[in-house]
Formats: structure tokens, sequence, C-alpha cells
């Protein structure tokens, strides 16, 4: 589905990928793949994959969420800030440890806080002695 940049899409939460990718059911019966923007959460075969994909179900499965894209990825998924049960997904993932700020693509400041907070407090990945980031992990594969 192209959706137009910064426009507001509301739609039912169908699926959870991972901790930072989702699918979404429009309200025209659209299926839209959704990449949660500026986080990147661990993979599912790295630790905390699991956990953080939990996290992001109970926050966001079978909710209507608020949708606001900002591009499409090279793998055709929206990239977009969503927001469930009136929580921004991208925040309360890093606020509870379950993903790293994408510093390649995070404009918000704030995210950089949250994780800050998140790994003082040993919430999540930060509670590994030495978490590694799903971009290096990636690239060791």
């Amino acid at each position: 589905m192209a959706s137009p940049i910064d426009a507001l899409l509301v739609a039912l939460v169908v699926g959870v990928t991972d901790g930072d990718t989702l699918t979404a059911l429009s309200e025209q019966r659209e299926q839209i793949k959704i990449r949660i923007a500026e986080i990147d959460a661990p993979e599912s075969r790295q630790p905390f994959g699991a956990a953080s994909k939990r996290s992001l179900s109970d926050l966001c499965f079978k909710v209507r969420a608020e949708i606001r894209p900002q591009k499409t990825d090279r793998y055709g998924r929206t990239v977009a800030r969503v927001t469930c049960r009136g929580e921004d997904a991208s925040a309360h993932q890093v606020r509870t440890g379950m993903a790293w700020v994408f510093e390649r693509y995070a404009s918000d400041r704030s995210l950089f806080r949250l994780q800050d907070d998140a790994k003082a407090a040993g919430r999540g990945l930060w509670s590994e002695r030495t978490p590694v980031p799903p971009w290096e992990w990636r690239k060791a594969r």
C-alpha cells in the first residue's frame, strides 16, 4: 500500500513479526507491513528477541493503532511512528529495554534519553553484560 507520507492512518494490528515490525489492516481491508521508525529490536534468535516481540505484541496486537508513515524501506515496508493504547511504540520499546535507538535513522532525541535511562536501570537487553546491537549481529551473520 502506498501511504502518503505524514498522513495519519488508523489500522488494526493483526500481526507482530518481531520487536520492531508489525502488520496492520487498514479500514479499506489492505494489509500494511510496518517497520517501527527510529528503533532496531533484537533479532528473533538474539537474546531478548522473543521478549521484544512479546513487548510489542502486548502493546499493539489486536489494537487500533495510529500510524504516521515516514517512508518506504528497501523491503517495501512502511516505516512509521506507531501509537497503540495512547503510547508511542518506538518510545515504549526503548524505555523497556526491548530495542536500541537506531542511531543512523533517529531524529527524535528524546529516544536517546529513554535508552540512557533503560541502560542505567538495567532493563531488558541492558541486563546483559555486553548486549550486541542487531545491526552488528546481522553483519556477523
